[in-house]
């Protein structure tokens, strides 16, 4: 699944990759059919970031201070960690703890 990813507010620099845009191919798991956050979160994990993930993900979530939009629309209203993406899709990680 084609996925476009773009991290901001000081996340891109914990990335392989220091740029805010990724375009990303993700599998779904073996046996579904459907790509949920929770899954882009754990291949985010293993694929984009080279160090301090905690600074990024918390348990399977991410941590606190990070704005998640699915398509310009605020995660906890597609569902969180069981939101299921399509095709295409738009997801946007901004950090709103950083340094000023």
């Amino acid at each position: 699944m084609r996925l476009t990813l773009e991290f901001g507010g000081g996340l891109e620099l914990l990335l392989k990759e220091s740029v805010k845009l990724h375009q990303v191919d993700v599998t779904q798991k073996s046996g579904e059919d459907k790509v949920t956050m929770r899954d882009l979160l754990s291949w985010v994990k293993g694929n984009l970031i080279k160090e301090r993930p905690e600074m990024f993900i918390k348990g399977d979530s991410v941590r606190p201070g990070v704005l998640v939009l699915i398509n310009d629309c605020d995660w906890e209203l597609c569902g969180n960690l069981d939101a299921e993406l399509e095709e295409k899709d738009m997801i946007v990680f901004i950090s709103t703890l950083h340094g000023g």
